[in-house]
């Protein structure tokens, strides 16, 4: 069942109640379940989830309640806290699991998975995402004031970002020669960065790293199908680039000049964490 309602609260009510009563196709387990997966949002300034069934509601709030019982029902591996600098943390992102949530829930996303860490010791903020269908490394910042410094680094490219994917077929010595795809996307410059690691004649596939000089919206996928080279098991860009393991798109490094500890940070996702076709 799917489902979006937008609903106004005319008496004080509890949120289990109200919603029982505006949306007698759920029962109130399913209710229940939506809002504590982050389906149900109390709509103001600012937006925020409902979970508490018992809340209290007042005449004039307004929520709003996205049911999809599939993506309720999803699971994915959990996300591993790899580096913890206390102001910031770096983690492991699985496949499968959303950088931040929708209006449809968050459950299956890395901030909420953090914020359950870390509560109620410290805040979480999101500095950059990583596709859904790929893994590897994200950086959380846990104060205003590094989230502020942090993402400055990045809106200024002072962070490196180094991805690894396997792409279909053999680079040509042009493209190899030109060490960069600088295609625009969505009528934005875009550059991606990329050496060729290996090339396999069994599967016809190489091992590209990658780094983002710009980051549109799946500029990587974008890029490389462009160029006749789609990242292998993307389901979304290039054709007959099937991979039974999924997407071969991994973060793997960064590497930036820390305003806060001032010195110079590298992290590189754990070998023990790389894709089997790295």
């Amino acid at each position: 069942m799917k489902l979006s309602r937008q609903l106004h609260v005319t008496t004080a009510i509890s949120a289990i109640d109200f919603l029982a009563s505006a949306v007698p196709e759920l029962s109130k387990g399913r209710l229940k379940d939506a809002m504590s997966k982050g389906a149900v949002q109390l709509l103001g300034k600012p937006v925020k989830r409902l979970r508490r069934s018992q809340q209290m509601l007042k005449p004039g709030d307004s929520l709003a309640l996205h049911y999809d019982a599939d993506i309720l029902q999803r699971q994915s591996a959990p996300a591993v806290l790899l580096f913890d600098e206390k102001a910031y943390s770096i983690w492991f992102k699985p496949a499968g699991m959303l950088s931040q949530g929708n209006e449809w829930g968050d459950h299956l996303s890395l901030l909420r998975f953090a914020e359950q860490h870390f509560t109620p010791l410290r805040q979480v903020f999101l500095l950059h995402r990583l596709d859904r269908e790929a893994s590897g490394l994200v950086m959380l910042a846990h104060t205003k004031q590094a989230a502020a410094a942090l993402s400055k680094l990045i809106a200024t490219q002072q962070i490196t970002k180094t991805y690894q994917i396997r792409v279909k077929g053999q680079l040509s010595s042009e493209l190899l020669q030109q060490g960069s795809i600088c295609i625009p996307l969505d009528n934005k410059p875009s550059e991606s960065r990329f050496t060729v690691q290996a090339y396999d004649a069994n599967s016809d596939s190489s091992v590209v790293a990658v780094q983002l000089i710009t980051g549109r919206k799946h500029q990587i996928r974008r890029h490389f199908a462009a160029v006749d080279h789609p990242v292998l098991g993307d389901p979304q860009y290039g054709k007959n680039n099937k991979h039974a393991a999924g997407l071969a798109l991994q973060a793997i490094g960064l590497r930036f000049n820390c305003p806060l500890r001032r010195r110079l940070q590298t992290f590189e996702l754990p070998a023990a964490l790389l894709l089997e076709q790295f």
